[in-house]
């Protein structure tokens, strides 16, 4: 997949060089082919000027009035021999030039770092010259812009096919990922159904009545992560449950099952009752996620503070550790798939806790403050 996805990386991106290279050399080229034109049209204008105000007989006359009027897209100012604006002005704003003494001037020097002038000798004695400078008509100027705009064309297919194939390559993940979930719950349907039969038997025999009653949490509890992973990649039925009710059952479930060491706290700020529309099971699975996170970052000692608060834009549920924190370097990487700081695990609780807030609920997860060596806390919001 990543040789691919390399291959259509290169391949786009040789395309597109070919592509803006060729362009700049034909545009270049034709740039060149239209200044010139421009020029010998200039130097005609400037020559049927100069023969217009010797003319004696009436056809040459017309023919240069013909030719001096055919210019309407070339700019041109005549200027003195020291560039000062002096007569014929043609294709400029005249609004411009009556309301700003300097356009005329600016307008000089800048067809003089575009164009060489063409000088016209007015008189020999005593000696008159005049100037003729002239810019870039329009249609030489989109010529010239013209390798830009499809540079940033070709930029913009690139992206949008990378953006395709990069939400294809995730499409396709997914796909992977609750494939092998749905298989997972369907492989430990058998042995849930074979364990249960056996906790039945053994509850018949009361000197394992004790046994058996723990068996039968355990099972519950897979039977539970079973259901859960039968649930991914469908659409998830939101209910309206007490969040606060949810939250401390999963706290209990933890506790029992973490060092004395270890003080767990739950905060509703005098609330007993926090409603929220959630998916029972799948929140389930984000708190224990951060509760289970929280209690690995403190090595068996330290304090967990869940705090759930109802506000008027919805629920927040702040869960905060102890713990070593975490870097500066991984914050930015926590909730992808595949990365985890932990000698064992697959690194997708959190990723998967993100997907199910974010997505099913519409919510938000995140952290909060994390700072090394003194504790996290991530926060879940739920929507109103």
């Amino acid at each position: 997949m990543i040789t691919q996805l390399f291959n259509w990386r290169t391949g786009l991106a040789i395309v597109a060089i070919a592509i803006v290279t060729g362009t700049i050399f034909y545009s270049n080229y034709l740039s060149e082919k239209i200044a010139l034109d421009e020029r010998e049209k200039v130097d005609v204008w400037v020559q049927s000027l100069k023969t217009r105000a010797e003319a004696t007989e009436q056809v040459s006359l017309d023919l240069t009035n013909s030719i001096t009027s055919h210019n309407t897209t070339i700019p041109i100012i005549e200027t003195d021999e020291h560039d000062n604006p002096s007569g014929q002005v043609l294709n400029l704003d005249t609004t411009e030039i009556k309301n700003d003494t300097n356009f005329l001037r600016r307008k000089v020097k800048e067809f003089k770092r575009q164009n060489d002038a063409i000088i016209v000798e007015v008189n020999k004695n005593p000696l008159i010259i005049n100037k003729y400078y002239f810019g870039d008509s329009k249609l030489l100027k989109e010529v010239r812009y013209y390798p830009l705009i499809q540079l940033l064309i070709v930029a913009l297919f690139i992206v949008i096919t990378l953006i395709a194939i990069n939400l294809r390559n995730k499409s396709t993940q997914n796909q992977v990922w609750a494939g092998m979930a749905k298989e997972t719950a369907h492989q430990l349907g058998t042995p849930l159904s074979s364990l249960q039969g056996w906790v039945e038997l053994l509850k018949e025999n009361a000197a394992s009545e004790k046994i058996a009653s723990e068996m039968s949490k355990d099972m519950d509890r897979l039977k539970l992560v079973s259901d859960r992973f039968g649930k991914i990649g469908s659409t998830p039925q939101l209910e309206d449950f007490n969040v606060l009710d949810q939250v401390e059952k999963m706290v209990g479930y933890i506790k029992r099952r973490a060092s004395e060491n270890v003080i767990f706290s739950v905060y509703s700020y005098g609330e007993k009752e926090i409603p929220a529309l959630v998916n029972g099971p799948l929140f389930d699975w984000v708190i224990e996620n951060l509760l289970k996170n929280a209690l690995d970052a403190m090595e068996g000692k330290g304090t967990i503070q869940v705090k759930i608060k109802k506000e008027a834009a919805g629920v927040t549920i702040d869960i905060t550790d102890s713990g070593k924190g975490i870097s500066k370097q991984s914050l930015s990487n926590i909730f992808k798939p595949g990365f985890t700081t932990k000698k064992r695990g697959w690194g997708l609780g959190l990723s998967l806790s993100k997907r199910i807030i974010e997505q099913y609920h519409k919510g938000e997860l995140f952290v909060k403050h994390s700072e090394p060596g003194k504790g996290t806390t991530f926060r879940v919001v739920l929507k109103k």
